[in-house]
């Protein structure tokens, strides 16, 4: 099915349904899973602000790889810096980095009018991807 899968993690409610479903796909394909978490980063006229430290973000992938490792997959990650907006971007660029066969990442659940004018992450990654999406929700 698929050698390579990338699962986009972040800190929401839903993460851990997210590296769950990635984790079954992988046992189905024997696939390799390479975790990715956005450090991402607000432009102000202070400078930049970061949404969260570089410590917790590199924090967020090692524990999720090791879930992914303690149910049997191989697995690897990092965090990468990225401008805030420009998530689906930067996870559309990690997938063809790693040539992952899948990407896996989760919803907030917010509805196609919320998604649109909000800029939904999912929906962007969705529309612009040339390769498949698995949407957790």
């Amino acid at each position: 099915m698929y050698e390579k899968i990338l699962v986009a993690v972040d800190e929401s409610d839903i993460a851990d349904r997210v590296l769950a479903a990635a984790s079954d796909l992988a046992a189905l394909s024997h696939a390799e899973v390479f975790v990715l978490h956005l450090h991402e980063r607000e432009p102000s006229k202070f400078g930049v602000t970061f949404i969260e430290t570089a410590s917790d973000a590199h924090s967020v992938a090692d524990q999720a790889v090791q879930k992914l490792i303690a149910a049997g997959v191989k697995a690897s990650g990092a965090a990468k810096d990225s401008l805030f907006g420009f998530a689906a971007r930067e996870i559309l660029a990690e997938a063809d980095r790693h040539d992952v066969g899948v990407i896996v990442m989760g919803s907030r659940g917010r509805g196609d009018l919320a998604g649109l004018l909000l800029g939904s992450t999912a929906h962007k990654v969705i529309h612009l991807a040339s390769r498949p999406v698995l949407v957790v929700r």
